[in-house]
């Protein structure tokens, strides 16, 4: 029996899957960690939370599978992007890692882009602007506010590749996760020496690139028996978890787009040639699927919006034993009219990527009454994340990208409401899969594919996922959120320079 593992290093748990040839999932399990907010917008997290959680959902996952040590051919790993991990001579974390959602890097970003020449020559180098959320800035806020602790990293790794050292004991990455370090030459996928000079770092810092289906290593001796596995299971490049998405949605051809609501939200399109956006509003990085790329918009708190309302404030419905406090927000927003009798949510809470790279913005709710209650503010939160989506929508329709098939996942796209919605902003129809488990699963198909069970992934998705249901365009709410879209991207032009303000306050 060959078993393939998929391992998703996310923001707030780790997920496994056990996946035979077939796709089938033969177990799953999940642990989760906190991250930790020093300062407002600050966002770090413990790399040895990462392993914990890998270790204990994969010894977990071969349990409930019921799987002999060689069952398991190989592995996958997925994990959240942008993430710096800095490690000394003895392999030790320097300090804690700086998340993607990380937001203290502005001056970093100025500082990259007036070192490449301007921020249209950098976008030539790498093929995506300076953004806050990205490594390399956080690399040199590292330099410029802790230079003790950068003088002893010798050592940069992204989340996913630092629990493949200390699975594997080799110093890897592949390509679509470091395309989002702004580092890699994305056409030419590998390292930017050019860049990497300009910025004065030296490349010894940076793990080898592969491409996401090659084999990186296999395990040691040590976490094989830690893991009740086998020396001979191999370990692939996999992906950053975007990208990983993608491949789980079965996004691995030309028309196809992958609308995803999770913590964050994010519309990534494949693309068989190097497209980017000379404005740099989009992302260009290479994609999972070899020699491919794609093009991505993100909106930084997509479910992540909904997810702190009913954190935040809505706790006597998670006290309440026995409700599912998600299924009782749907239900109330559900009996909302469309565009919430006037109410609109900025969905800005750790700031915005796509389009406006500005993380100073601020989440807002505009235009609230005494009449709105607490179902019309779960659903304008629904409704403005679609529309933070649809941003990107447009970028990649104007850029002339084809999307002939928009297939919705995340833990969102669960929502029969938030489906519709999103069917209705995007003017399209979109269509669920019968693959949910998004990151993990693809990278599974990935670890398949450098076991030898395919050719290549485009061959594992085929076999292994199809399209399940779609969600028609509601004509009537379709043509409410046209008129509505446009005062939504005003609200933001309006704000910016509050925005702005409001941070100047301290």
């Amino acid at each position: 029996m060959s078993i393939f593992l998929g391992i998703d290093i996310g923001t707030s748990g780790t997920k496994t899957l056990a996946v035979n040839e077939q796709g089938e999932i033969l177990g799953e399990a999940a642990a989760s960690y906190p991250a930790s907010h020093p300062q407002p917008l600050w966002s770090e997290q413990d790399p040895e939370d990462w392993w914990r959680a890998t270790v204990k959902t994969v010894r977990a996952v071969v349990k409930q599978a019921k799987l002999k040590p060689a069952d398991v051919k190989a592995i996958g790993l997925s994990g959240q992007m942008h993430g710096s991990v800095f490690l000394d001579k003895n392999n030790e974390v320097v300090r804690p890692a700086l998340l993607w959602n990380d937001q203290r890097t502005a001056a970093e970003c100025d500082e990259i882009e007036q070192r490449a020449g301007g921020r249209r020559k950098l976008i030539k180098l790498v093929a995506n602007p300076a953004l806050t959320g990205f490594t390399a800035p956080k690399i040199l806020w590292l330099r410029n506010h802790e230079p003790k602790n950068f003088d002893r990293t010798v050592k940069i790794l992204l989340p996913k590749d630092d629990v493949r050292r200390r699975l594997t004991g080799e110093f890897a990455t592949e390509v679509s996760d470091a395309s989002g370090m702004l580092l890699l030459d994305v056409a030419k996928r590998d390292w930017s020496k050019p860049l990497l000079s300009k910025l004065e770092l030296d490349p010894s810092l940076f793990a080898t690139c592969y491409e996401s289906e090659q084999v990186t290593g296999k395990l040691t001796a040590d976490v094989a028996k830690l893991l009740g596995l086998t020396t001979d299971c191999v370990v692939v490049g996999g992906a950053g978890d975007c990208a990983a998405n993608a491949v789980g949605n079965g996004i691995v051809k030309k028309g196809l787009l992958a609308s995803s609501l999770g913590t964050s939200g994010v519309m990534f399109v494949h693309s068989d040639e190097m497209q980017f956006d000379p404005n740099g509003r989009l992302h260009t990085f290479c994609h999972a699927v070899h020699g491919k790329w794609h093009m991505m918009g993100v909106s930084l708190s997509a479910a992540g919006s909904l997810e702190w309302f009913c954190q935040q404030l809505c706790q006597e419905l998670i006290a309440k034993k026995g409700v599912d406090p998600y299924a009782v927000l749907n239900q109330e927003a559900s009996h909302v009219p469309t565009g919430s009798e006037g109410l609109f949510f900025l969905p800005y809470l750790a700031g915005e990527r796509t389009p406006h790279a500005d993380p100073l913005a601020r989440g807002c709710f505009v235009g609230l009454t005494l009449k709105h209650s607490r179902g019309h503010m779960a659903r304008s939160i629904m409704e403005g994340v679609a529309y933070a989506l649809n941003d990107s929508l447009q970028i990649i329709r104007e850029l002339g990208v084809p999307v002939k098939q928009i297939r919705v996942g995340g833990g969102g796209a669960k929502s029969d409401l938030w489906r519709q919605i999103q069917a209705d902003t995007f003017g399209q129809k979109v269509h669920r899969i019968n693959a949910e488990q998004g990151p993990a699963f693809g990278v599974a198909l990935l670890a398949a594919v450098g076991a030898g069970a395919y050719k290549n992934i485009e061959e594992a998705c085929a076999a292994t996922i199809h399209t399940v249901d779609e969600t028609a365009i509601d004509k009537a709410a379709a043509k409410y959120h046209a008129r509505a879209v446009p005062v939504f991207q005003q609200l933001y032009k309006s704000l910016a320079k509050d925005f702005q303000a409001i941070a100047n306050l301290g």
